[in-house]
């Protein structure tokens, strides 16, 4: 029996350029490494990474010790360290509207990564990384499973790959790249997004390193309920370009198209959103209403020169349910970000996503952060609320490893026919392995 190559992979393949390389296209880089250069597919480790002269560190070989280099199988083990404490303030309209927002500590992340190839002449990369939740007393099990993964080259260049398991879908700059090195501290559009699904997806990178493509189809129903007969299925897909990029001067313009088709879990959608918190209840929320699937659309653009960037992106989510109206939400938000010391945060072109700021001397490098975000959750029938919110924060990268941050915040929130003010203010310490 013959199998006929279906159109859209015939094309992939024919883009994938049949030529051996000593490279390969990794879909699950190491967060601890920068961007790779122009032409290169992965980022080569710094031979003498910057420690901090303030904070104290592990040794700079002890990550190239632990790592296991064998015949037909490699492993490299990551570890990230986010602690945050946020406290709240809140008038009394914003109390009425969702509650009193006690003051918290968090250990935002306690994340081992495990990542690495098996095989010599065709390689399978895969990725696996756990949560540690033990420290959350209300949590029966200590650890969470984040991402199970496997990625399969598709061509010799490997510039396309297939990639299968518990992954991130393609949608939305703030969830594709990692949290650990956007200029905010925490994601405002996640009504529209999934953190993480269980599925298929096609990655591919052109040749010329100018454009990047991944298409995914996902569902993660048969691990909550058994069965599959709920629905509850995704289709994403991304696609990003440069538009110019002078790599000399750090200056680059990104462009960013991404598709979400949305099915409902047993004809009921839900959408909500938190203000730019973890420890924040949901301020934005339609509570579960009949629908029967919403197409969302995801426009992103990355200006950077320099120390300086722009990044905003635009959502905006079409919900099929006439009992409501067949409302429309949207979210956007603007951040602007400007590096005193004259560092850059550099574009991996391999990904379509800037990676964190590197800083150059001992002393770090300082960053100022403003923000302004708007989520809207009402239409039709649907009264999720909505809020606008503005932001100016700091983060001082001490090191290759670690971070500081502190952001200052008020939201308006306009909900079920009143209005209200809060505030918050969110520091945080990260460290990355």
């Amino acid at each position: 029996m013959k199998l006929k190559c279906p159109s859209w992979l015939a094309l992939l393949l024919a883009g994938g350029g049949w030529v051996t390389t000593s490279e390969a296209l990794n879909i699950f880089p190491d967060p601890s490494q920068g961007a790779p250069e122009p032409g290169k597919l992965e980022a080569v480790a710094v031979p003498n990474p910057i420690v901090s002269a303030l904070l104290p560190d592990l040794s700079t070989t002890m990550k190239e010790q632990l790592t296991v280099k064998e015949a037909g199988f490699t492993l490299i083990p990551s570890l990230i360290l986010l602690a945050d404490y946020t406290t709240f303030q809140q008038d009394e309209a914003n109390v009425e509207q969702v509650g009193i927002q006690d003051s918290a500590w968090e250990a935002r992340a306690m994340r081992l990564i495990l990542r690495g190839t098996v095989g010599s002449s065709y390689k399978v990369r895969y990725l696996v990384a756990g949560e540690y939740k033990g420290l959350s007393l209300d949590d029966r099990y200590p650890w969470l499973l984040v991402d199970a993964a496997l990625s399969f080259p598709l061509t010799s260049s490997e510039r396309t790959r297939l990639e299968v398991g518990k992954m991130k879908e393609a949608f939305a700059y703030e969830m594709v790249g990692d949290a650990a090195n956007l200029p905010h501290q925490e994601r405002v559009l996640s009504p529209f997004f999934q953190s993480r699904n269980v599925g298929a997806q096609v990655t591919h990178l052109l040749e010329n390193q100018r454009m990047t493509f991944r298409a995914g189809v996902f569902n993660d129903s048969r691990f909550e309920t058994g069965t599959y007969s709920g629905g509850d299925w995704q289709v994403t897909g991304r696609m990003t370009g440069l538009v110019w990029d002078n790599h000399e001067h750090k200056h680059f313009l990104h462009l960013g198209l991404a598709g979400r088709y949305n099915g409902a879990q047993d004809d009921l959608l839900r959408y909500r959103g938190r203000p730019e918190s973890n420890v924040a209840d949901n301020f934005a929320d339609t509570g579960r209403f009949a629908a029967d699937h919403a197409a969302h659309l995801g426009l992103e653009a990355l200006w950077n020169r320099g120390p300086f960037s722009l990044l905003g992106e635009y959502t905006q989510a079409w919900v099929s349910s006439p009992s409501a109206g067949d409302p429309t939400f949207k979210g956007w938000y603007v951040t602007a970000s400007w590096v005193l010391t004259g560092e850059t945060r550099p574009y991996d072109r391999t990904v379509g996503y800037a990676r964190r700021v590197v800083p150059k001397s001992r002393w770090g490098a300082p960053e100022l952060v403003a923000r302004f975000a708007h989520v809207d959750l009402t239409d039709g029938a649907v009264d999720g609320g909505e809020f606008d919110r503005v932001s100016l924060g700091m983060n001082w990268w001490a090191s290759q490893r670690w971070k500081l941050g502190v952001t200052w915040g008020r939201t308006w929130l306009d909900a079920e026919g009143t209005e209200g003010e809060a505030d918050s203010l969110l520091a945080r310490v990260q460290w990355i392995f």
